[in-house]
C-alpha cells in the first residue's frame, strides 16, 4: 500500500512540467535533496519507476503519466476547496490560473486583468506564459482553468472560443528598402539581421520553428526582454523584426519605424480561449472570462 501527501504530489507535479527534478523542486519551494528522497520514496512504494532520467532532464513514465493526471485532479479540488473554506474565514476568495502564448499574454491581457482585479479584490490570478501547442495540453490535463492561445491549434475537444485578431508582420526602419513593399514572406527576411524576444518566449520559439521550416535560421542579432525594446532596435537599424500587427502599429506611432503585412498562411494570429467545461469553472472565473470576451 502506497501513501502520497499533498506536497509529494505537487512536488511531482512540478518536476514533470518543469522537466528537471531541481528546478521542480525550486517551484516547490524545497531543497533538491529533500525532493529527490520524496520522489525516490514515492516510486519505492509504488515499485516502478515514475520518471525517465536523461542528462536533458525527466520525463514521466506510462506510471508517471497516469499519477500526475491524478496529482492534478486531486491538487485542483483541494485548491477549490481551499477557495471556497477562506470566503468563510474573510481570506481570499479563490485563485485563477490562466496560460497565455507570448501575443496574449503581453498585448491582450493587462487591461482586461487589471479591470477584473480592481471590481474582484478577493481574488488572485496567476498567469504562466506555454506555446499554444503547450497550453492545449495544460488545459486539457486540468493544469489551468483556460487558455489564450493561436487559434490556428488544433485544440481536440476542448471548448474555444474567438478571443482576439491580430496577425504577425515585419517591421523595418524607415527607408529600408523592404519598406516599399505590399506584402513579404518569411523566406524573403531569413537572409537579414532581425531582433526578437528572448529565446525563452513563445514567440520566439514558434518564428525559429517556421524559419527551420522556411529552409534557413533566423540570424538573431538581439532578443530582449519586450515588445517596445525591440521596436527601438528596428528603428536604430540594428535589424528587423517580427512582431504581433497590433503591437507594431501602436509602436510606428512615435518610433521611425514601417509595418510590412507577412505573406506565410501562419502569419494570421487570431486568438482563442479554450476551456474544458465552462459551467463546471467557479462564478469568479466565468466572470473573469466574460471580462476577456467583452
Amino acid at each position: 500500500m502506497f501513501r502520497f501527501d499533498l506536497v509529494d504530489l505537487g512536488l511531482f507535479r512540478q518536476v514533470v512540467e518543469a522537466g528537471s527534478i531541481t528546478h521542480g523542486a525550486a517551484r516547490a519551494n524545497l531543497a533538491l535533496a529533500a525532493a529527490s528522497a520524496r520522489i525516490k520514496a514515492m516510486e519505492e512504494s509504488l515499485g516502478t519507476a515514475l520518471l525517465t532520467r536523461t542528462r536533458q532532464g525527466v520525463s514521466p513514465t506510462p506510471a508517471g503519466r497516469a499519477l500526475l493526471a491524478h496529482a492534478r485532479s486531486i491538487l485542483a479540488g483541494t485548491e477549490r476547496l481551499r477557495e471556497e473554506m477562506a470566503v468563510f474565514s474573510g481570506g481570499a476568495a479563490g485563485q485563477i490560473r490562466v496560460v497565455a502564448n507570448t501575443h496574449a499574454l503581453i498585448e491582450f491581457l493587462p487591461d482586461p486583468l487589471s479591470d477584473f482585479l480592481a471590481s474582484h479584490p478577493g481574488i488572485a490570478v496567476e498567469i504562466e506564459e506555454r506555446t499554444s501547442d503547450e497550453i492545449v495540453g495544460l488545459v486539457a490535463e486540468g493544469a489551468a482553468d483556460f487558455g489564450l492561445l493561436s487559434g490556428t491549434v488544433d485544440t481536440g475537444g476542448l471548448a474555444t472560443y474567438p478571443f482576439r485578431e491580430d496577425r504577425f508582420v515585419l517591421v523595418v526602419a524607415r527607408g529600408d528598402p523592404l519598406a516599399a513593399r505590399r506584402e513579404v514572406a518569411l523566406a524573403d527576411v531569413l537572409e537579414r539581421d532581425l531582433v526578437g524576444l528572448d529565446r525563452h518566449s513563445a514567440i520566439s520559439r514558434f518564428l525559429v520553428e517556421k524559419a527551420v521550416r522556411a529552409g534557413r535560421p533566423m540570424r538573431l542579432r538581439a532578443q530582449l526582454r519586450g515588445f517596445d525594446a525591440v521596436c527601438r532596435l528596428v528603428e536604430a537599424k540594428v535589424g528587423l523584426a517580427i512582431l504581433p500587427e497590433s503591437t507594431a502599429l501602436r509602436a510606428a506611432r512615435t518610433l521611425a519605424i514601417t509595418v510590412v503585412p507577412l505573406s506565410d498562411p501562419w502569419a494570421r494570429r487570431d486568438l482563442t480561449l479554450c476551456l474544458r467545461d465552462l459551467d463546471a469553472l467557479p462564478p469568479f472565473v466565468r466572470d473573469f472570462i466574460e471580462v476577456l470576451r467583452g
